[in-house]
Parts: C-alpha cells; sequence; structure tokens
C-alpha cells in the first residue's frame, strides 16, 4: 500500500489520556490519517500503522471503529476495510417511510430529500439510519437512492395488531410509516388472540428477501377498549413510559419539600408576590410572573423551576429525560419529561409553598423595548395558582362573577393590573416589531363517564393568555441574548423564511385576489403582518391565512442561529419550561455554568456565599454534542405531535363511527391532489372526499391557487368553501374519515363567514355545538333552511340567524302511511316555504305548492295529511332509480324507453303536459338527454346513505332562494326533479 505523509500527532491526546487509562488515537486522528492514505484501511493496517501491539490498544481500536462507522464518520467495504464518508460518492441519513411502502432519506446534512423505491424500502424500517448512494434518477424531482449500509437499526419493538389467519401469524404494525408485517412463529404469539394488540420485539430484521421476524412480549388488550388508542400511539411511535429502575431510584431519594440547606446562597425573593397562571386542567406549573412600575418603564420578574438543580448531567433522570425529549400531552392524559415526583411535585412552582427557581428580572421600557436583564438563582414563594379564566374575568370581564373573584382575590388584583398594562405596551412593541399574529383556533376534547368524547371545544383565547405568552417571549428572547453574549455553545430556537417554492406559490395566490406581499425574494415577518392587518376586515381573511400559514417552515432548534421569522426576533431560545422540555433544562445549565462561574459580568446576580462549579459539571458539552441534542429534541418534539394527532384521529373516528350516513356542514380545510380534506364546522373533525366522489368531470389540480378545477365544466373547489357533506365510511384502524358531497354547489364563502349554531328542538337534536371562536370578518349573510326529517315529512320552521347555517338531526317521527296496493313509498318529500295555502285537487293530480317567485311546483303533501288515494297509486321517483328525460313544455309525449320503464303495476310516472310547470333547478336547465342515455353525476344515495338517522341543511343556494328543494338533501344541480301526475 502506497503511503501518504502520516499525520504528525494527535492534537487530542490528552483529552484521551483524560478518559481512558489506556488512550488510544482520538477520532480525529484516525480521520487525518485516512485521508491521508490513498486507499481504504483495514483494522489490522491501521494496527500497524498506529504502532498497536497490545491486546487491549487493539481491542480498543476496534471498538472505536465500529462506532465510528455506526456514527456515520467512516465506512467498510466488502474487504472490512474502512474509509472516510465523505471521500466516497455516497449520503448518511434517516429513513422516513411512506404509507403507500415509499420513504425518504432524511440527509444529516440537511439537503434535499431523497426517494426510495419500496423494493429498498423492504429492507429497513422507518427511524433507521442509513447510507445511500444516489442512483442518477429522479422521482417527481428527488434524487432516488439505494442503500449501500443501514448504520442504526433504531426499531427493537412496535406495536400492532396480531391476526392468525389460516395458521399463519404476523403483526401489522399500528405506525403507518411501517408497512412491514412482523411474522410470528408459532408458539411464539404469546398467548394473544386474533385481533388483539400486541407488542412484539424483532428478532430478525428485514431485507431485501425477507420479511422481519418477531415475537410477542406484551398483550395490551382488545381493539376497542377504552384508553388503547393511547397506549397503542405510546407503542406505535416509540415514546418512551416506563421509568428506568435507577431513575426512579434517584428521584426517591428526593425529598417531598426543599431542603433548608438547599435555600441558602440564593437571592431571596420569596417576599415578593409571585403568581402563577396556568389552565384549569395544569399540574406542572414551571413559571411564575411579577411586574413592577419603575421610573420610566416596567420591572419584570420571571421564575422558572429550577430543574437542574435536581437533575444532575448525565444522571439516569437525565438520560432519560434526554431520551424523552418533552411530555407527551395527549387528551386527558399525559407522559412526563420527568416522575411526577419531581414535575408535579417538588420542581412545580405550587402556591404557598417555597421553591427554588431561575430568575430572569428585566427592565422594560414604556415602549414595550428591553433594556436590561439578569439571571440569578433564587428561592420564591408562590402567593396564588389563578387560572386563565379567572384572569381573564378579573381583568376585562363584566358583572357579579367579576366583582366575587377581585373579591377572593384581592390581595393580588393590583399585581394582575400591572401586569395586564405591562402586556399592552408589550403588545404595541410586537405590532412595531412586525410580529406574524396568525389567529388560529385550538381544541379540547370533552369525554364523558366511559372515555368517549362527550363533545369538542374551542379554546377561547383571553387577555390572560396573551399576558403570559408575551411574558414568556420576554424571558427567551434574553436567555439568548445571554447565550450569544457570553459565547456559549447552546440551542436556539430557529424558524427560517419559507422557500422560494412556497413564496412563488403564496404569491400566485395572491395576485388572483388582487394582493401582493411585499419584500422580494426576502419577505420580513413585517411584510407578513401588514398582509394580515390588509385582509383582517375581508370575508375571505381566514382562507388567506392559512394559505400565508402553509407557506413557512417547520421551526426547529439549532446550535446556529438564524433569528425566529415568525416573531420576528433575531436570536430566540426555549428556557421556560425545563418541567416538560429538555431543551430548556440545557438552557438553564448553560446559564447556571455562568451564575456558578466566575467570568465578570453585568448580567447574572451572584451570592457572595455561594461557590463556583466548575463548567464540565454543570455544561460539559461539546458543539457536536449540541447538534444532536437539537436534532434529537427536534425529532421528539415532531414525534409527540404525530402521536396526539393519531389519538385524537382516533377518538374523532370512533365519535363519528356511529353517524354514518349523517349530514353535517362543513368548509374545505385542504385542498389534494387526490381530493378535498373537509373539516366540519361545529366537530372539528376532518375527512376525505376522494377526487373520483366529485360530480364527474377530469379536475385539475392548482397548488398554488390550492382548488381542483374541472376540465368540461369549470367547476372550482377551492380552499374555505362551504360543503355540506355525509360521511360515508369510518377507517378506525387507518384514522380515515371519508365524506361524499351532498350538495353538488360549493357556496364559495371563507370559514369566517359561517357561525354555525344548533337549532335547539326537542331529545332528538345533535349534540352540543359551540361557535367557532376567533376573529370573524364581516357580518356574513342570513339564509334560511328548512329542516328535513328522515322520515319524509318537512318543516317550514326554518330559522333566520346570524350563524348561517342551521343544523339539526331528524325528529322520531313515524314513518309515510302504507298503502294498500304496494309497499311503503321511499320517495321524500318536497319542501317549500309556505307562501301560500296548498290546494289539494279532486282528481288524481298531484298536490301543487305556490313558490314565492309565483311559480307552481309538484310537491307530495306530508304522511299525516294527506288524504288517501286508492287508485291510481301516485309516487315520485328518485333520480337513483330512475332518470326521466326533460319534456317541452309545448307537451310532447314521453319516449317510447321511458312508459316502457312505467309500465309496472301501481307506479305509474308520466311527463306532466301542463306548460305552467316548470323544472326547479339551481343552474341551467341541462340539455335534453338522448334515448337510454344514462345520467353520469353523483350516486348519491347509497345503502348508507338510506338509513340516515339525521340531516343537515346548508345555506340556500342563491338561485334557488323561494323555490322549493327536494326533501332528500341532495340538491344536485344536474339532477333534474322528477314532476309527477296521475294517469288520467
Amino acid at each position: 500500500m502506497t503511503k501518504r505523509k502520516t499525520p504528525p500527532r494527535d492534537a487530542f491526546a490528552a483529552r484521551e489520556a483524560e478518559k481512558y487509562e489506556n488512550p488510544i488515537p482520538s477520532r480525529e486522528y484516525i480521520l487525518d490519517l485516512l485521508d491521508s492514505a490513498d486507499q481504504p484501511v483495514t483494522h489490522e493496517q491501521m494496527c500497524v500503522m498506529l504502532k498497536l501491539t497490545g491486546e487491549d490498544q487493539i481491542e480498543a481500536l476496534r471498538r472505536r471503529l465500529i462506532a465510528m462507522a455506526r456514527d456515520g464518520q467512516l465506512i467498510s467495504n466488502r474487504r472490512d476495510a474502512y474509509v472516510r464518508l465523505d471521500k466516497i460518492d455516497v449520503v448518511r441519513g434517516r429513513v422516513q417511510g411512506h404509507r403507500d411502502g415509499y420513504g425518504f432519506v432524511i440527509r444529516a446534512d440537511g439537503g434535499e430529500d431523497i426517494y426510495l423505491h419500496n423494493r429498498q424500502m423492504r429492507k429497513v424500517f422507518d427511524g433507521d439510519e442509513v447510507i445511500v448512494r444516489l442512483s442518477g434518477e429522479q422521482y417527481r424531482g428527488k434524487e432516488e437512492g439505494a442503500i449501500v449500509d443501514v448504520l442504526v437499526r433504531n426499531t427493537t419493538q412496535l406495536a400492532g395488531r396480531f391476526f392468525n389467519e389460516e395458521g399463519v401469524q404476523f403483526v401489522r404494525p399500528e405506525n403507518p410509516r411501517i408497512t412491514h408485517d412482523i411474522m410470528i412463529p408459532f408458539g411464539a404469539y404469546g398467548g394473544a388472540k386474533h385481533g388483539q394488540i400486541v407488542v412484539a420485539e424483532i428478532t430478525q430484521q428485514p431485507d431485501k428477501n425477507r420479511l422481519p421476524t418477531g415475537r410477542v412480549i406484551q398483550v395490551l388488550g382488545d381493539h376497542m377498549a377504552p384508553g388503547m388508542e393511547i397506549e397503542l400511539a405510546i407503542q406505535a411511535h416509540g415514546i418512551p413510559s416506563e421509568w428506568p429502575g435507577e431513575a426512579l431510584a434517584e428521584a426517591a431519594r428526593l425529598s417531598h419539600e426543599v431542603l433548608e440547606k438547599d435555600k441558602l446562597h440564593r437571592v431571596d425573593v420569596r417576599h415578593l408576590p409571585f403568581v402563577t397562571i396556568d389552565g384549569e386542567d395544569a399540574r406542572d406549573f414551571d413559571d411564575a410572573v411579577l411586574c413592577e412600575r419603575r421610573k420610566g418603564g416596567w420591572r419584570l420578574y420571571v421564575a422558572i423551576a429550577d430543574v437542574s438543580h435536581y437533575v444532575p448531567v448525565e444522571s439516569a433522570l437525565d438520560i432519560e429525560a434526554r431520551a424523552r425529549g418533552n411530555s407527551v400531552y395527549f387528551p386527558d392524559y399525559v407522559v412526563p419529561m420527568l416522575p411526577e415526583a419531581i414535575s408535579n411535585g417538588l420542581c412545580s412552582l405550587n402556591p404557598h409553598v417555597d421553591r427554588l427557581c431561575m430568575v430572569c428580572e428585566m427592565t422594560i421600557s414604556d415602549s414595550g423595548r428591553i433594556t436590561g436583564y439578569q439571571f440569578y438563582e433564587g428561592v420564591m414563594h408562590s402567593h396564588a395558582r389563578l387560572t386563565y379564566t379567572k384572569v381573564g374575568e378579573i381583568l376585562t370581564g363584566e358583572g357579579d362573577t367579576r366583582v366575587a373573584l377581585r373579591e377572593e382575590y384581592k390581595a393580588v388584583v393590583p399585581q394582575l393590573e400591572l401586569l395586564h398594562k405591562l402586556y399592552q405596551c408589550l403588545r404595541i412593541a410586537r405590532d412595531e416589531r412586525g410580529a406574524i399574529d396568525f389567529d388560529t383556533v385550538e381544541t379540547r376534547i370533552q369525554f364523558n363517564e366511559e372515555r368517549k368524547i362527550e363533545r369538542i371545544v374551542p379554546i377561547k383565547r383571553n387577555d390572560a393568555h396573551k399576558l403570559i405568552e408575551e411574558c414568556m417571549l420576554c424571558a427567551n428572547v434574553c436567555a439568548a441574548q445571554f447565550i450569544e453574549k457570553h459565547n456559549l455553545i447552546g440551542l436556539f430556537r430557529v424558524h427560517e423564511g419559507p422557500t422560494e417554492t412556497k413564496l412563488a406559490n403564496l404569491r400566485a395566490y395572491l395576485s388572483e385576489l388582487g394582493l401582493g406581499l411585499a419584500g422580494g425574494d426576502k419577505p420580513t415577518p413585517g411584510d407578513y403582518q401588514q398582509l394580515l392587518q390588509m385582509i383582517q376586515d375581508r370575508s375571505d381573511g381566514h382562507l388567506i391565512q392559512t394559505v400565508m400559514l402553509r407557506s413557512l417552515r417547520q421551526a426547529m432548534y439549532q446550535v446556529e442561529n438564524h433569528g425566529h421569522f415568525g416573531l420576528g426576533y433575531e436570536a430566540y431560545t426555549h428556557f421556560t419550561s425545563p418541567i416538560r422540555r429538555y431543551p430548556d433544562l440545557l438552557v438553564h445549565r448553560a446559564i447556571r455554568s455562568v451564575v456558578r462561574g466566575t467570568e465578570p459580568t453585568t448580567h447574572v446576580r451572584r451570592v457572595d456565599t455561594a461557590k463556583a462549579i466548575p463548567k464540565k459539571f454543570i455544561y460539559p458539552y461539546t458543539a457536536s454534542d449540541m447538534v444532536v441534542f437539537g436534532e434529537q429534541c427536534s425529532r421528539t418534539e415532531r414525534r409527540a405531535d404525530e402521536a396526539t394527532r393519531d389519538v385524537v384521529s382516533w377518538l374523532k373516528c370512533e365519535y363519528l363511527r356511529d353517524q354514518v350516513g349523517a349530514v353535517y356542514a362543513g368548509h374545505v380545510s385542504a385542498v389534494t391532489s387526490f381530493g378535498l380534506f373537509v373539516e366540519l364546522n361545529d366537530l372539528y373533525v376532518e375527512g376525505l372526499i376522494h377526487i373520483t366522489s366529485l360530480p364527474h368531470d377530469y379536475y385539475r389540480f392548482e397548488p398554488a391557487q390550492h382548488r381542483l378545477m374541472g376540465e368540461r365544466t369549470r367547476k372550482v373547489f377551492g380552499l374555505g368553501d362551504e360543503l355540506v357533506v355525509r360521511v360515508v365510511r369510518v377507517d378506525l384502524d387507518n384514522r380515515k374519515i371519508d365524506f361524499e358531497l351532498e350538495s353538488a354547489d360549493a357556496v364559495r364563502r371563507p370559514k369566517s363567514a359561517v357561525k354555525p349554531k344548533v337549532a335547539k328542538r326537542g331529545a332528538s337534536q345533535s349534540p352540543d355545538k359551540k361557535k367557532t371562536e376567533g376573529k370573524k370578518a364581516g357580518g356574513g349573510k342570513h339564509f334560511a333552511a328548512p329542516v328535513v326529517t328522515t322520515s319524509g315529512g318537512v318543516t317550514g320552521d326554518s330559522k333566520k340567524s346570524s350563524s348561517g347555517i342551521v343544523v339539526k338531526k331528524a325528529s322520531s317521527e313515524k314513518p309515510a302511511t302504507k298503502q294498500s296496493s304496494s309497499k311503503q313509498s321511499s320517495a321524500k318529500t318536497t319542501a317549500a316555504k309556505p307562501a301560500a295555502k296548498v290546494k289539494t285537487d279532486k282528481t288524481t293530480k298531484p298536490a301543487v305548492k305556490t313558490n314565492a317567485g309565483g311559480k307552481k311546483t309538484s310537491a307530495a303533501q306530508p304522511a299525516a295529511k294527506a288524504p288517501v288515494v286508492k287508485a291510481p297509486v301516485v309516487k315520485t321517483v328518485v333520480a337513483k332509480k330512475i332518470v326521466v328525460k326533460k319534456v317541452a313544455e309545448a307537451g310532447v309525449a314521453p319516449t317510447a324507453a321511458s312508459a316502457k320503464k312505467e309500465a309496472a303495476p301501481a307506479k305509474k310516472v308520466t311527463a306532466t303536459k301542463t306548460p305552467a310547470a316548470k323544472k326547479v333547478s339551481a343552474q341551467k336547465p341541462a340539455s335534453a338527454k338522448s334515448k337510454g342515455e344514462v345520467d353520469h353525476g353523483r350516486k348519491n344515495a347509497k345503502a348508507a346513505s338510506k338509513a340516515a338517522p339525521a340531516t343537515v341543511q346548508s345555506p340556500a343556494p342563491k338561485a334557488t332562494k323561494g323555490k322549493a328543494v327536494t326533501g332528500s338533501a341532495k340538491t344536485t344541480a344536474k339532477k333534474p326533479v322528477v314532476k309527477t301526475k296521475a294517469k288520467d
């Protein structure tokens, strides 16, 4: 082997000698050595080059090479020779699977994702770390790759559903990103029964020729057991939920209350009236606030629980907290980052007890600008535990409730009023800074005693929420500035601006609305905020805001500071929640290393009796450590979000499973190439209308405009459109809800113009529904819509209100009267406003109603009022059964084909010859169809629809106001209303 110049000496030899008794060359030196070699080097050759002869050193080098290969620094070839990864044309990254079988490699260097074909995905699980070689081909604009080596197998066990089919046993993973079935050998199923939820341990990883193999190690329970959705999400997403024995032992050694010795050598702020303000269901209180008025401004204190005092570096508690990354908040259940004895007890700033804290004391000018800050270790005493609701009522409420609360908390009311005045100053500064202020709606699920969804309600944000938010922002900004000023290696919360592609799509969408986004290729947060202010009074403001929000990138934790685009800060980090976020704990340690250090600085307050602590015991991290921590914490944050979404989706699917066939009003929340996602207005449940379920046409997806457009009809379905949909399918396993259009007409009104309201009528009305919170642009129009029951009866009791849509379940009415010569009629009656008295002809002519426009339309009488006509029996024919050819007003006779269809006994239908009777339609009349032509419109009446327990009316289209509409609620413009007449 030809040798180049060997690296002169190991610059990190002292570090290795300090860490190991028998040190070997450092990783950096090995990389330099491989860089100087002109070909890959084996383990034996490297031992000769490094002059290692002892068995311990040879074995240590072998282990180091394996670890470096695992970490993606090296790669070994088929000869077990090592080469630097950056010297060959391969890429290291993490696999991200897709439910359709293919996947991507998320590159470690931050480059464009690499596409992996289904064949490549057979070798790996979602989350595995791999090395891939670019194949030179592309798939939809992405480079395609082939897996060269799997560095780390990150899936050792998973949760799923156990199947035993004809002697073949396997577990189908619950994680949709993993599409492999795990084969279970005979005798390794752990007593599981077919269909149960289990946890399987992987005994054989997948490869290109074999499916993975495993064994059942735990049976979680039956598929639909209460609480199973949370346990399933925890296992499926690999969220650590069991505490290691060492961590529990460390937590048990801590006292239940703060020891007197721990209160020493700290700044005593127990005399200050700190208060905590959190949600009603909060259990861990990690922040308290206090405000004082000073000349020319304010003094703001933000006290945060001092978790770093109780969780030493690299302790069992620290290692477990890092693995969890953050607490995971499921509906009515929490997986904490720290044991409850710490998170809800010793570190929680509970009222009327002493607690250790890290204080950020800030001076703020009357203009809302931070002019100075100091950090110090303190001991505090919370004077009150308040909630957002109570504080909001104290500050801005009215009536007896406000008076009672102000009396109850009179000791802290002056403090709250000062905080509120400070918030108003900070709010003005926020607007001047140009921070983006999106108005979104958050929801909370309320359960009944059986842990089933009782209702989904929006969370109303008041001034108390905003007050605490601004105080936390101030402390986080000071922490970020502190890290920069003291040259600390820390994690910043980075939110970069939009990508070029998303920015171009946003501008294309805005241009169609006559709007524009300033800033050129580099828009600022102020440019976004200026646009938000321009659209706040528009009726489509919420729609535009949604598109703007989707143009931004996702925030993450990074060592490099690139600012926070959304908040308009040059430097931002997370400091205020160390109980539930690991990055905050790291920031606390960084600040504490300076507080307990000897470096002179004006931004910390030290107690004279406090001893200095070497930095290596408080904050011994390198830049590479922080990069790993940032990636880990960003990943666990996304993992928590995905798991929470899965649980909420499960609960919503379970809630709607019994509502198949029900009709709801909703709005388009997302547009994709394969269909429309529709969110039900009052339930906040999202489902899909597949593109094949739209009125027949070829639809073109226009991503910049967020819409689907029919090529033939030019019909448009866009983001924010109001639709009336029917629930047709609920898939619990895949968390999917399928809708179908109940009305083919989209009302082009944004979500902000609709405030759904439940009509109060009888015990059969739908579950309690709340109005959507948030800003409502414009006043909205008033629409009247009849409430249709499933029994065929019609009520003309339509309410007019600002809510726009009246949503109601069907009343429990008796079915229509049976006819003596035929089966029960399935025809639905025609709804119309009772503008004129209905007359019944003594002959066999059908009843005629006069609408508001003076035109006559055929309408069947309600069963309870219509006289029984023995013969001939007249029935309306549903459009699903027969498509009747439109007959000209001149009285053209029906065709032979239609006459043949009408020849059935006791069910004869003929076209009307009365010129005065005209067709009711929401659009222009369709052209007459040729003989035998089939209607290619939507087949709206499916089996699920027949047994629909309820129907809900959408706002009447403009073209049909005052006209009769068919009682089936399927008012598609493409289907003519069938007109009936008795045989002469």
